[in-house]
């Protein structure tokens, strides 16, 4: 039998909790956050969204269904380190092919559990999420705080440039499971529109989402200038999510800026934040962030309510906005937070939650169609 191994996670505000070791032995630090799924796991490990994070899952038993290589949202994982209850040796899913335990030891994840993620998730709800350290070399207390205070924040920096792509690559593939209302929108699943997406670490499934609506998709580096953007001639151009702080990515800002009424618009997450930032907003950093699949989200024009899947730590300051310019479309019902906004001249929308969710409900899938909508329109009028 192999031999348990300690873990620590240690707290910038000196909240130490024990563990063992499930995954890659090692050190890592990070912020640490919270995620409120029930399933999806795989996903959240794979969102590049989570880098620079060590991620607690408030859901007990985790792993009991595996992983598989279908429902990946990047090549491998981008947390810093996982924090469960209890991880579950034995899987069972007829599309999985390795353990969770497996699959962190193959790509040198930390992962750790038998920790009181009940408490933890407390603690980050009343402090707000905090640098911390994870640990099963050091098992010195005090040392592991001190390192934890001297690691570096989220705040102001790029995390973006270690998650995007190194060059321009076409997507191709679309999901294995339909859950489109072909009914929705019968006239644009065939449509072929060009669609340029920036690549602040995009999860795979707003690719597929992409493909599953008709488009063409080309995938361009954060950092690629406006005029490459421009030289593929696209239909639209989408602003991904992305990882940190969007202050800290000021080269996306100014492009973003920059592209404003060439082409229609379309950002989710931090391409969100980008896009209001561009505009001349402002953004700022939430107390413990928005990490689950259950986000009541409220269309402030219909009335209606989606239940969606977020996964971000900072959120555009809708006092910031130009209200001349900007149209407030959505907020959060938990904490009256922006969700949503819409040019009220140009073809430009974005939202703060995930459309493609993956993991989370499909509530709010539709909104890849409203983008070729926008598209479509936008090449009659020109």
């Amino acid at each position: 039998m192999k031999p348990i191994q300690k873990a620590i996670l240690a707290l910038e505000d000196g909240t130490v909790f024990e563990g063992r070791s499930f995954g890659y032995p090692g050190e890592k630090t990070g912020e640490l956050v919270f995620n409120t799924s029930m399933t999806g796991y795989q996903e959240i490990l794979t969102d590049p969204s989570y880098k620079g994070q060590i991620v607690i899952m408030t859901y007990p038993l985790i792993g009991n269904y595996g992983i598989n290589e279908a429902d990946i949202e990047s090549q491998d994982p981008k947390v810093e380190g996982f924090v469960i209850k209890e991880n579950s040796p034995l899987f069972s899913n007829w599309r999985a092919d390795r353990s969770l335990s497996d699959y962190l030891i193959a790509h040198c994840i930390i992962g750790v559990e038998g920790m009181d993620t009940r408490a933890l998730t407390k603690h980050i709800r009343e402090k707000g999420a905090m640098k911390a350290i994870l640990s099963t070399e050091d098992l010195d207390r005090d040392r592991l705080i001190e390192k934890a205070k001297a690691s570096p924040g989220l705040i102001g920096r790029d995390l973006v440039r270690e998650v995007t792509c190194e060059k321009p690559y076409e997507w191709n593939q679309t999901n294995d499971f339909q859950f489109l209302n072909h009914d929705l929108h019968p006239s644009i699943f065939h449509s072929r529109f060009k669609v340029v997406v920036m690549d602040f670490g995009v999860k795979f499934n707003i690719l597929r989402s992409l493909r599953d609506w008709g488009c063409e998709v080309t995938v361009l580096p954060a950092s690629a200038p406006v005029e490459l953007i421009l030289s593929y001639k696209p239909d639209g151009i989408l602003l991904s999510n992305g990882p940190g702080d969007p202050e800290g990515v000021p080269y996306a800002i100014e492009n973003v800026r920059k592209l404003i009424g060439k082409k229609p618009i379309f950002g989710i997450c931090l391409g969100h934040q980008l896009l209001g930032l561009a505009l001349g907003g402002k953004t700022f950093k939430l107390k413990f962030g928005h990490r689950g699949a259950n986000q009541p989200v409220k269309d402030l024009k219909t009335g209606k309510v989606a239940i969606t899947s977020q996964n971000h730590g900072f959120a555009v300051d809708p006092d910031s906005l130009n209200p001349e310019e900007v149209e407030l479309t959505q907020i959060n019902l938990n904490d009256r937070t922006l969700e949503g906004m819409r040019h009220r001249k140009l073809p430009i929308f974005s939202v703060q939650y995930h459309p493609e969710a993956s993991p989370g409900p499909q509530d709010t899938q539709d909104l890849f169609g409203e983008f070729i909508k926008m598209m479509e329109l936008n090449a009659r009028e020109n």
